[in-house]
């Protein structure tokens, strides 16, 4: 537990650091910590680090992050990345026949999803600084009280198992709890340094967040149920990878943004 919170504090002061310093150094830690992600997920699926198609992979993810619509290569020639996925993806799929399927079809689509999944997330968070850290921290914020309080409600009114096959100790008490405290936490912004001029629309966004964060947290644990590990990684001792760190985060930033609740 000693060695658990000293982990918990570590993790929230550089996080809050690295927003608050902004900038480059923001943006090559997010890069660092979606590099970090994605090997974690190879790592689960058994995909050699060093591999050529690991390599695509990356490179790929890599670009999707940068805030450009149009990539530029050294011969001048403009693609979008839309087009550089679609470049992966032959590259891939071509991969799969020249090692003799040793790299397979399903191989290839866990890398491409794997690409979106953490390249994309963790590229919004590159966004949401963009557009002001207050959003960063709303965001933050309202996931880790979703986290205390679906920990505390749980443990405190737990009853009924929310989806025991894919994370046995999460109550639907806890989630409600969660939902609570993340509410709590979106009010407390609004008085100082509101997120939105409306507190009703933010208290509705804050609910749909808290849920879907909860939601990101199931999908990890999805993850590792089915490929049998612990965790992700084992960067923060006690708390596991970047992937057990972050699932909610990456996971919710998209969808502030989809909804234009960030612009």
């Amino acid at each position: 537990m000693k060695q658990r919170t000293i982990s918990s504090v570590f993790y929230v002061l550089i996080i809050l650091s690295m927003v608050l310093l902004g900038g480059t150094p923001f943006q090559v830690f997010v890069y660092t910590l979606a590099t970090i992600g994605l090997y974690e997920l190879m790592r689960m699926k058994k995909i050699a680090r060093y591999s050529v198609s690991s390599i695509i992979a990356m490179v790929l993810m890599w670009c999707l992050m940068l805030p450009e619509q149009q990539l530029i290569t050294g011969l001048e020639i403009a693609i979008s990345k839309a087009e550089l996925t679609l470049l992966a993806v032959l590259l891939l799929l071509s991969y799969t026949v020249l090692v003799k399927n040793k790299f397979t079809f399903d191989d290839a689509g866990f890398l491409l999803i794997s690409v979106i999944y953490v390249g994309m997330g963790f590229n919004y968070l590159i966004e949401t600084e963009m557009a002001g850290i207050h959003y960063v921290f709303y965001a933050l914020f309202v996931v880790w009280a979703t986290d205390t309080g679906a920990y505390l409600f749980g443990r405190a009114f737990g009853k009924t198992k929310l989806w025991p096959k894919i994370s046995p100790k999460k109550t639907v008490e806890g989630a409600i709890g969660g939902i609570v405290l993340a509410c709590v936490v979106a009010l407390i912004f609004q008085w100082v340094e509101p997120v939105h001029a409306s507190t009703f629309l933010t208290l509705l966004v804050t609910v749909f967040v808290s849920i879907f964060g909860q939601i990101g947290d199931l999908v990890e644990s999805a993850f590792k149920r089915h490929y049998a590990v612990k965790d992700s990684g084992n960067i923060l001792p006690g708390h596991g990878g970047v992937l057990d760190r972050f699932d909610s985060l990456i996971f919710i930033l998209p969808l502030l943004h989809l909804i234009n609740f960030i612009t």
